[in-house]
């Protein structure tokens, strides 16, 4: 994106998340948020190849995460997706086929509100059915997940799956998500345990 947009790495980046915020609360449009990045005025085409781009760099998933979310849900456990994200992006994830069968959905577009706000979380909570008490977030942002423990919804920081599986099984009667490994030397070898 900073390529087609001729700016360097850190220009980009910088101007990427100056209004990111507006953008995943739908205050801004696709067209308002690229031409404001661009700081000039984009074609159509040139706002739909970024989007795209955009998109797609958001689709991969933190495996075996997906599978994991799955397997809880198939124990009768009520799960979510509460995520800050503007709604080409959204609208591109709920196609992907590795997005796991959620009983609930919340986008800060919809929502107009993003992660820390309370309002974001209220509506996922709302949506499952669940008391804050009885939910547990996962996220890869403290401030997020201080917010939600404010709220008395129990956090986990998302660093990696070996980090969480520790966590689900020192705090949590969850089943802790398999755990790929690779071993050395031979990356088509690939054991889960």
């Amino acid at each position: 994106m900073a390529t087609l947009l001729g700016l360097t790495l850190p220009d980009f980046e910088q101007r990427y998340w100056r209004a990111r915020r507006e953008f995943d609360e739908a205050a801004l449009t696709p067209e308002e948020y690229w031409n404001d990045l661009a700081r000039r005025a984009l074609s159509a085409s040139e706002i739909e190849h970024l989007q795209g781009i955009d998109s797609a760099s958001w689709s991969h998933p933190n495996l075996p995460m997906p599978d994991w979310a799955s397997q809880v849900r198939a124990k009768d456990i009520r799960i979510g997706l509460l995520s800050n994200m503007p709604s080409p992006v959204r609208d591109y994830i709920v196609g992907c086929p590795w997005l796991p069968s959620f009983d609930h959905l919340t986008f800060s577009c919809d929502v107009r509100r993003t992660k820390p706000a309370p309002e974001i979380y209220r509506h996922s909570l709302d949506g499952l059915g669940v008391s804050a008490s009885d939910a547990l977030l996962l996220d890869d942002r403290a401030e997020n997940i201080r917010a939600a423990e404010a709220m008395g919804i129990h956090g986990i920081l998302f660093t990696t799956p070996d980090d969480l599986v520790h966590e689900l099984v020192r705090r949590f009667a969850l089943p802790p998500p398999p755990v790929a490994t690779v071993k050395r030397g031979d990356a088509k070898n690939e054991q889960r345990s």
